[in-house]
């Protein structure tokens, strides 16, 4: 297995995790638990030359094996187990493996999932949704929307922007993101703006007596900024308001629609795999199958020569 491979399987585990915080509000010590119970059968398929990317039903059979004989209590064991079928369902779901090697799955799932994407009049809806909500409130909202849209952010590195990081307006981000790695962000117009615009009222944000906070998305709460489950709610709340199911958007949906919508525009795959910050391009290749898909099927519900007689 190559380090890209494992590079892989540790982006995969990573999602998983942010998904069942931010989208599942999943406990502090359940997210603890689940860390080590992955990293536990990563182990174990490197040593077997695989990896939670690529690992085969044998494999994970063979995983599933082992825990019952290293005497692990039951409740431990059961977790475990648990925790590698969900994040499979969860890959299966965004279409980075088309079987689910945990149900031993013999044969490639026909008609897939893919990972969930809005469209462009999707994202400027939620844009408008979340811009016309009260005040302050809302240039806030949208700004986050806009940022994470223009530079495929992670929820963890949207919510841990500073404030010097755009103070002087500009049109590329030095995000670190997984592992401290650091990667070029770009910022387009509609970006900026809304961060200029926003900046005119974060102090109205700010904590009393807490004038020097370095976030750009300050809070009054413990952490001084605000947290990944909070800024999903308020995307769930610019949702709704825009027409769009909840269960459809989530910070997550919007970095694969950068992707997304990227790649159908004619962006080369290893600057988008740049730009996401994906170790393994055979991460980043899902988004050309989403692209592909999403083409087909404009062109047969548009194109005069598809459409039935």
């Amino acid at each position: 297995m190559t380090g890209q491979g494992r590079g892989q399987g540790r982006d995969w585990a990573e999602a998983f995790l942010e998904m069942m915080s931010v989208e599942r509000a999943a406990a502090a010590n359940t997210l603890t638990a689940y860390t080590r119970d992955l990293a536990d059968a990563a182990g174990f398929l490197a040593g077997r030359g695989r990896d939670l990317a690529d690992a085969a039903a044998e494999d994970i059979e063979a995983y599933f094996a082992a825990l019952g004989a290293r005497g692990l209590a039951p409740a431990t064991a059961a977790r475990r187990r648990a925790a590698l079928r969900q994040l499979y369902r969860f890959v299966l779901g965004e279409g980075w493996r088309p079987d689910d090697p945990s149900r031993r799955v013999e044969a490639p799932r026909r008609g897939r999932s893919l990972p969930k994407v809005l469209s462009r009049d999707e994202v400027d809806r939620l844009i408008a949704a979340a811009a016309a909500r009260d005040g302050a409130q809302g240039l806030r909202l949208a700004c986050m929307v806009e940022l994470a849209y223009a530079s495929g952010l992670r929820i963890s590195e949207l919510t841990g922007l500073t404030l010097a990081a755009l103070a002087r307006d500009p049109a590329y981000l030095m995000v670190k993101g997984k592992g401290g790695k650091e990667r070029l962000a770009p910022l387009n117009l509609a970006a900026r703006a809304a961060v200029k615009t926003y900046l005119e009222v974060r102090p109205g944000f700010l904590p009393k007596g807490d004038a020097a906070n370095p976030w750009l998305f300050a809070s009054r709460g413990r952490t001084r900024r605000l947290t990944p489950r909070r800024v999903a709610q308020l995307l769930d709340e610019a949702a709704a308001d825009a027409g769009i199911d909840p269960a459809r958007v989530s910070p997550h949906v919007l970095r694969h629609a950068f992707a997304t919508h990227l790649l159908e525009g004619g962006a080369d795959l290893r600057v988008v795999q740049t730009l996401l910050g994906h170790a393994d391009i055979g991460t980043t290749q899902i988004y050309t199958h989403v692209a592909s898909e999403r083409l087909a099927e404009v062109m047969s519900a548009k194109h005069p020569l598809s459409r039935k007689r």
